[in-house]
């Protein structure tokens, strides 16, 4: 019993660990600038918000994933713009940034 008991909790400390550096090892957190890129940029042909931050001299959008999250920011930013924090995944996309959001916060 002891046994099977200790290979139990072996294995699920091993799925945790496992879990965390999938789900979490790129997230990132983001401090800029939320706009859309139609709306204020003219810059694509449909609604897509975006997140501007400033790095060094230049700036970086990263364009939002559609997902839960972002869903309810166009509303928000399309003809205004708001300082955000975001968290989420970075991913170069045809040398754009797709930023996948897990968390966004207006201010």
């Amino acid at each position: 019993m002891r046994k099977s008991l200790g290979i139990v909790l072996t294995v699920a400390a091993l799925a945790a660990i496992c879990g965390l550096f999938v789900n979490g090892a790129d997230e990132t957190t983001l401090n800029g600038t939320a706009a859309c890129a139609k709306c204020l940029l003219k810059e694509t042909d449909t609604c897509q918000p975006f997140i501007q931050v400033k790095r060094g001299d230049g700036v970086i959008n990263y364009y939002l994933v559609q997902n839960s999250v972002s869903a309810g920011i166009h509303e928000v930013i399309c003809k205004k713009i708001k300082r955000v924090k975001a968290k989420g995944i970075i991913k170069e996309v045809n040398g754009k940034m797709d930023f996948t959001a897990s968390q966004i916060r207006l201010f």
